[in-house]
Parts: structure tokens; sequence; C-alpha cells
């Protein structure tokens, strides 16, 4: 990987105001996530997100764990962006990858753009030299696949 942002696009026949709603809702993302990673939400999640909304996941990755999530960016049916972290004090080394969606209306549906951002992340030299991004890509369009299958319009 070559630079801090990994990005994948595909337009999916569906408005943005859609796909905005799906990924704003924090309760649906183990439902898009492609990874298979995210296995619930913590219940106090506030619905939408907005602009510094804090969201927790419980995660499985070959062991359970937990991320805090604090929404970064926030242009309704345009972008929606948060960076996660450990919760409490690992979370000052671990984590600070950020997660970005971003979409633009265009003939036929609305190009989503989602970018894995470890400009920020406290191991990005490590990210940025394994075999983590080509797993990372791989399973961003599995989750742009995801959300197609659950806002998709008939033509």
């Amino acid at each position: 990987m070559e630079g801090n942002v990994l990005s994948v696009e595909r337009v999916i026949p569906a408005p943005p105001e859609a796909i905005f709603a799906l990924i704003a809702d924090a309760s649906r993302h183990p439902d898009i996530d492609g990874s298979g990673t995210v296995k619930k939400v913590k219940a106090d999640g506030p619905v939408p997100l907005s602009l510094g909304s804090t969201f927790g996941m419980s995660m499985h990755q070959g062991i359970g764990y937990s991320m805090s999530n604090t929404v970064i960016e926030c242009d309704d049916n345009e972008r929606l962006a948060w960076q996660a972290t450990l919760p409490g004090f690992l979370g000052r080394f671990i984590g600070g990858r950020i997660w970005r969606y971003e979409l633009e209306p265009v003939e036929g549906g609305t190009l989503v753009r989602e970018s894995w951002d470890i400009s920020e992340d406290h191991q990005r030299n490590f990210l940025r030299k394994s075999k983590v991004a080509g797993y990372t890509k791989e399973n961003m369009e599995k989750t742009l696949a995801r959300i197609e299958e659950l806002t998709a319009q008939p033509a």
C-alpha cells in the first residue's frame, strides 16, 4: 500500500438519501460489513449518526474486542466518516483509522466511495507494509456489494 488512504468505488442504483440513511444507522453496520468482523453495535448509539456522535461496536476477528467510534465528518447524503479506536487507555496506542463514505449522484444511481484512511492510525507504518490493505480492499468491495443489495431500486 502506498500512501495512507485506500478507496474502492461502486455505482449503486439507489439515491444518495437511501444509501446515507443505511450507513448513518450504526445498528445496520453488521448488515453491511463485508469483513464479518462487526458483530453488533452498542445500544447507546444515536440514530442517525451526526457530526460528533459516538458509538461503540462489538467486534470479532480471531478474538472478541470493542471499538469506540467518533463521527468526524458528516454532510447529509454526501459524506460520513468516523474514527475508530480501542476504548479507554489502549485507544492512545491502538487504532485511529478513519472509515469514510462519499456519495455522488451519477447517471444510474450513486457513486459510492468507501475509504480506509490510516493517516492518523497508531499502527500506520505496520499497516502500510502488511497484507492488511489487500484484505481490507476485498472487504470494502464486499461492503459496497452489501449496500447495493440493501438499497438498490429496480430500474
